[in-house]
């Protein structure tokens, strides 16, 4: 099937696809569609503090701007607007965009598609996609209360305080989106619980920081982003635009911390932070490929995921998704060497001079304006 697909691209994608050599690995990982409780070991100190002063007025700048910019899912959200997932789906421009645009698709699993499987496909895809969201977004949960418990300075406990009610916030309202307007929720992917499984075990606070705040937190503001421009839902873009807000801040606190102690690390400990770092990008990419879905859909998980993995549009997709992450890493110093040429291999280094979110967050407020 590999080399069969191959064919049909140009010789850079045929190229990704030939050393896709981990498409079994990838699809070997599965969601557990029956596990409602998941317990991760970890052994990490819990550190107090005696010292109450405030020295990082970016910090404190940005925990003014979270106590003023608190918003509340039941109150300011207009869930009178009615949502149907299936107008929504058709209404999109090219119904294809989840596997192949502007490809002959003949000889594929969805060779026979006809309108009413892609709006299926597409309304799937959305609820799949949302649910992978939700679930991201309890692990940024636990995450930040793991930071206020582990990171040393009183300020930054301060602001991680605020976030852990921001977390709850959009825990809440993706989860009442999808169950009310959308049906229920996909199990978690595999792979972003195998990412949140290693930022949670690791019991070094930066490393907390470095896999939610940057990775995570990053990948997830500029999906946001995306969804938010092209979403016909009134809903979901209200939904998302305070979201957006949220999370701009949360980026800006881990690009804030983690700026002032990797100045100071060893070219080991440097190195360290980047591996992590691109492993998380590497299970990012392959998150996307929503082999759920295709089982789901009772289609050819293999075959449909190796479409997905060279897809034009999929890959140009997944690059955007790296456009927060790859300037906040070249902002804390950790674009250089071999991380430069692991993501100049992923093809995300055109992102690396955009704003980093310290620069920019203050773009997304929507409440708290004057503060």
């Amino acid at each position: 099937m590999a080399d069969q697909l191959a064919s049909l691209y140009s010789e850079e994608d045929a190229k990704l696809l030939r050393a896709a050599t981990d498409i079994e690995t990838i699809i070997e990982k599965r969601a557990d569609w029956d596990e409602t409780v998941h317990t991760v070991e970890q052994n990490c100190d819990t550190i107090f503090t005696w010292d109450y002063e405030q020295a990082r007025p970016g910090l404190m700048k940005l925990y003014e701007k979270a106590k003023t910019s608190q918003w509340n899912v039941s109150t300011d959200i207009d869930w009178s607007i009615e949502v149907d997932p299936e107008r929504i789906a058709s209404s999109a421009p090219d119904p294809r965009f989840a596997v192949m645009q502007n490809v002959d698709l003949s000889g594929t699993p969805f060779g026979k598609f006809g309108e009413k499987e892609w709006t299926e496909l597409n309304v799937e895809s959305q609820n799949w996609m949302l649910s992978q969201f939700l679930h991201g977004e309890q692990g940024a949960l636990l995450c930040t209360a793991k930071i206020v418990e582990t990171v040393p300075w009183i300020d930054a406990k301060y602001y991680a305080s605020t976030q852990v009610m921001d977390e709850a916030r959009h825990v809440e309202v993706f989860g009442r989106y999808l169950k009310e307007k959308l049906g229920g929720e996909y199990p978690v992917n595999a792979h972003l619980r195998g990412l949140l499984d290693a930022i949670i075990e690791d019991h070094r606070w930066d490393m907390t920081y470095l896999g939610m705040q940057i990775m995570v937190e990053g990948l997830a503001l500029a999906a946001f982003g995306f969804i938010h421009s092209m979403t016909p839902d009134p809903l979901l873009k209200e939904i998302l635009r305070y979201v957006m807000s949220d999370e701009a801040r949360h980026v800006a606190f881990g690009v804030l911390s983690l700026k002032e102690i990797y100045q100071d690390m060893t070219a080991a400990e440097i190195r360290d932070r980047q591996e992590f770092a691109y492993e998380a990008a590497v299970s990012m990419r392959d998150r996307f490929l929503q082999q759920e879905v295709w089982e789901k859909m009772g289609l050819p998980v293999k075959e449909c995921v190796e479409l997905a993995f060279v897809s034009p549009t999929r890959i140009e997709f997944q690059k955007m998704l790296f456009s927060k992450i790859v300037p906040n890493l070249k902002k804390l110093g950790l674009l250089e060497g071999w991380l430069r040429e692991k993501f100049a291999d992923l093809g995300v280094l055109q992102f690396e001079n955009a704003p980093d979110t310290e620069i920019e967050y203050e773009a997304f407020q929507v409440v708290g304006v004057s503060a």
